[in-house]
């Protein structure tokens, strides 16, 4: 049999399609509640690409079309999830985002009847069943295939940054689970998952995909959940490694540094091999604590906070989003670090009503804000 070529659509560089889950709930007990198959069933034609089922019942995925710019990110993705909420609040539901449910049960959650997802989760079984989580995946348009591997393989030093300005999940079938982001540490239980190797080039990321492939470890790179990813078919690079931040300003703001970060990698011909075990730890450092971790500068064996990690990867996009028109972000990304993430606002509110529920009444009105 003919082995299938791998190749590289070319597209407008720094162009921008964004992913987000959110968590189906019911209006009145807040839970989780497996009604995304009624809602998928109201989702207009022309908007059935762009609100989708996800593996479980109780999500929904929503992605933009491909956007020039972050106005159009802005515009198609307040439009798509507002028809979201309204299509949910038809069906007594109502959207959340987080990236775990604070007291859902993984065992009460029903799975989506598509066959790709049947046969993930028999293979994954208890692993599978207990990832209940929702994201924030960003695609950024390369212009070549070897742009793409250099700045995936670059910006690996910076994904434990971009986690850490985002983490949503603290909380796990109603224990505090003592991290910011449990989703990260989920996620690494997932075979081919977490911080990708150095992929050095676009002939060894080929050779890798050839092995996977024809070993049956794989069956096409959309198996490869990394925490970044070259994706052949769009023409990108994505961005997965993030949480699902509660507020729509906070998304954007977070959309927008990874687009100014990518296109100031860009203009680099260096090609960063830092080392893995200090990239792990930097990616513990911000599940375990967020925004209070440390950070670790490899090659410069230079140890900072997560704070200052944030401010200096600010300064590193600036130029790029200013010539990109979205510098104005840069006030919503020093909020998050003045005002706190999604999980620690989620912790304060807990401590003040000991109660999961109050999360939930008190974030899901402040989305839009």
């Amino acid at each position: 049999m003919q082995e299938k070529t791998i190749e590289f659509k070319s597209s407008n560089p720094f162009s921008l399609g964004v992913e987000i889950e959110l968590q189906v709930l019911d209006r009145k007990s807040l839970n989780l509640v497996s009604r995304a198959p009624e809602i998928m069933a109201m989702v207009p034609g022309d908007l059935k690409d762009r609100i989708k089922p996800e593996f479980i019942r109780s999500m929904i995925e929503v992605n933009t079309e491909i956007c020039a710019n972050m106005d159009e990110v802005k515009s198609n993705l307040a439009h798509l999830i507002r028809q979201a909420e309204d299509l949910a609040h038809k069906n007594d539901c109502l959207l959340f985002a987080s990236s775990l449910h604070p007291f859902a049960r993984y065992n009460d959650q029903e799975l989506y009847d598509l066959p790709r997802y049947s046969r993930i989760m028999e293979d994954l079984q208890l692993v599978g069943r207990r990832f209940i989580t929702q994201g924030l995946h960003v695609h950024v348009g390369m212009i070549d295939h070897e742009t793409a591997i250099r700045v995936c393989d670059n910006i690996r030093l910076f994904m434990p940054i971009l986690l850490a300005l985002t983490c949503s999940s603290p909380y796990y079938e109603g224990i505090d689970t003592g991290l910011h982001s449990y989703r990260a540490k989920l996620f690494e239980a997932l075979p081919l998952a977490g911080m990708p190797d150095q992929l050095e080039s676009w002939e060894d990321y080929l050779e890798m995909v050839k092995l996977l492939t024809n070993t049956g470890i794989i069956t096409s790179v959309r198996d490869l959940w990394w925490d970044v990813r070259p994706h052949p078919d769009f023409g990108t690079i994505e961005i997965r490694i993030c949480d699902l931040p509660s507020r729509f300003s906070e998304i954007l703001a977070i959309v927008a540094l990874i687009q100014g970060l990518v296109a100031e990698l860009t203009e680099s011909d260096k090609h960063l091999n830092p080392n893995m075990q200090v990239l792990k730890s930097n990616k513990w450092q911000a599940a375990r604590y967020g925004l209070a971790g440390t950070f670790v500068y490899p090659l410069l064996q230079k140890k900072i906070s997560m704070h200052e990690a944030a401010g200096e990867i600010f300064t590193k996009a600036a130029p790029a989003m200013a010539k990109l028109g979205t510098s104005h972000y840069l006030s919503d990304l020093q909020q998050i670090i003045e005002s706190g993430t999604s999980a620690e606002h989620q912790r304060k509110i807990f401590s003040r009503h000991n109660d999961f529920s109050a999360i939930i009444k008190e974030l899901h009105p402040q989305f839009w804000q």
